[in-house]
């Protein structure tokens, strides 16, 4: 079966000397993985390893065999020429942040195209703009909205966050229970616009104290996610 879709890259591995092994995010297909023969070493190909950066966007064709292998990209072609995403410094930090984060939390091999033009929309957004400091912590919040965890906002006015449950009370009742100023301004994320959002103020350790209760948040409710390893350049750029 031939496949035609938009896809966004969210990981590659060098796989031998000159081979690719590629996961995409598909708007038909929900998370794919494919294997590019040769593609480290072509100069002249359709299809070029630049095109496999993080989060770039394609319009891919590819062939599904369904044998239970890996499959292949037949063509591509990037639909999205990012302006400043893999040559800012600090969105190029968000670039890989973001991508640890989509290879822990995506899992199915069937479409959601919701998820895919929230990713698709953040993406070229964060492309386009320079107010970008609380970027990540907006990312995450609403991510948890198609991932199937969004906070429940309708008990706002109590102190403290039950991160196993996902609402706010009034006291704490498990180990997962927080409270404190980060979960007053995290708040302030909760029915905000993504563009909002970036104008909430925000000191160092204040976002990086919302940021670390949200990956302890993912852990809680997506199982097998696992902490970025590139929290640390993130932290470092931004507390």
């Amino acid at each position: 079966m031939m496949i035609n879709s938009p896809a966004i890259v969210i990981h590659s591995l060098r796989y031998s000397e000159a081979d690719l092994i590629v996961t995409l995010f598909t708007k038909t297909n929900g998370l794919q993985t494919y294997i590019q023969k040769g593609v480290l070493k072509s100069k002249r190909g359709k299809i070029r390893a630049s095109f496999f950066q993080p989060l770039t966007i394609l319009e891919i064709e590819a062939s599904h065999r369904n044998k239970g292998t890996l499959e292949r990209i037949k063509d591509a072609r990037v639909l999205s020429h990012y302006a400043s995403l893999h040559t800012d410094v600090i969105k190029s930090a968000l670039v890989f942040f973001i991508s640890d984060i989509l290879k822990s939390s995506i899992q199915e091999e069937e479409a959601n195209l919701d998820l895919f033009e929230y990713l698709q929309t953040t993406i070229l957004w964060l492309d386009t703009h320079d107010t970008i400091g609380n970027f990540h912590i907006a990312f995450l919040t609403k991510l948890t909205q198609y991932l199937g965890f969004y906070p429940d906002d309708s008990n706002l006015n109590d102190d403290c966050f039950n991160m196993q449950e996902g609402i706010f009370q009034s006291e704490d009742t498990n180990i997962y229970c927080v409270s404190g100023n980060h979960i007053s301004k995290f708040k302030e994320f909760l029915g905000t616009t993504f563009e909002g959002s970036m104008n909430i103020r925000l000191s160092k350790n204040t976002r990086s104290e919302i940021l670390t209760m949200l990956l302890v948040y993912f852990e809680l409710h997506l199982h097998g996610f696992k902490k970025p390893k590139s929290l640390s350049v993130l932290n470092e750029i931004f507390t």
